[in-house]
């Protein structure tokens, strides 16, 4: 069973019996919510990488019993992050080496309250690089944890965007290193580019394609692959669905 499978089980037993807990008032059904909890926590203690990374799950359990709200502030949604294509007058694109893993990826960032999701890819940008960039179009809205780059529920809006100035700086504790590349000329290793490379890229060159989403499972729970029934699908807005 992929580990990104189990993540996204747990995830959303977690998920779901949060969401039941801050809405229900019946103390049999918060007992039954708080045992899917229980469940969820080994079944994300099972698809830890290696024994020494294994979390402890009763600390799992108490960690979300405190996340839980009361009512419409504790229905649990995914966290949103912003992502930044950005590319220059040579057709290049600007990436960023991750201090955490060393792996190359366009800059990312959490969505701050107070901002909109293009104003946190401006802020985000040049704190990361030092470049001054001005957002042209959404390009992409992909699922990290189905995608299997997050560890967490996250969508992440993938915007286009022109740089406009500045200059080249990592930042320097989230980056490694930072730099523009073309697609001969990538650095290694890449986080998912076989996901949203090709798509990036027409950006870049100027080319106006159709918003790059996840496509919708047939059956939906299921990913394909993961059962014998599990059909393909869909594609992601003709941009080619998962690879």
């Amino acid at each position: 069973m992929p580990t990104r499978t189990l993540l996204r089980w747990a995830e959303t037993l977690a998920a779901t019996a949060r969401t039941g807990l801050g809405f229900s008032q019946s103390l049999y059904e918060q007992e039954r919510f708080e045992e899917i909890l229980r469940v969820a926590a080994d079944i994300r203690a099972a698809a830890a990488p290696d024994a020494a990374s294994v979390e402890d799950e009763a600390g799992l359990v108490e960690e979300w019993l405190n996340q839980v709200g009361e009512g419409v502030p504790g229905y649990v949604t995914p966290k949103v992050a912003v992502g930044a294509a950005v590319g220059n007058d040579n057709g290049e694109l600007l990436l960023i080496q991750r201090s955490d893993s060393g792996a190359w990826l366009y800059p990312t960032g959490w969505c701050d309250v107070g901002y909109s999701a293009a104003e946190v890819v401006v802020k985000e940008v040049k704190e990361e690089t030092g470049i001054d960039v001005e957002p042209v179009r959404l390009i992409a809205v992909l699922d990290g944890l189905r995608l299997g780059f997050t560890r967490i529920p996250l969508y992440s809006l993938v915007f286009h965007c022109r740089a406009v100035g500045g200059e080249l700086a990592a930042h320097p504790l989230e980056c490694r290193d930072v730099g523009w590349f073309t697609e001969d000329t990538l650095p290694s290793p890449m986080v998912g580019y076989e996901r949203w490379g090709e798509h990036v890229f027409a950006a870049v060159r100027g080319e106006h394609r159709d918003v790059l989403y996840d496509r919708v499972r047939q059956p939906m729970w299921r990913e394909a692959g993961e059962h014998p029934s599990a059909g393909d699908g869909g594609t992601a807005n003709g941009a080619g669905g998962d690879r």
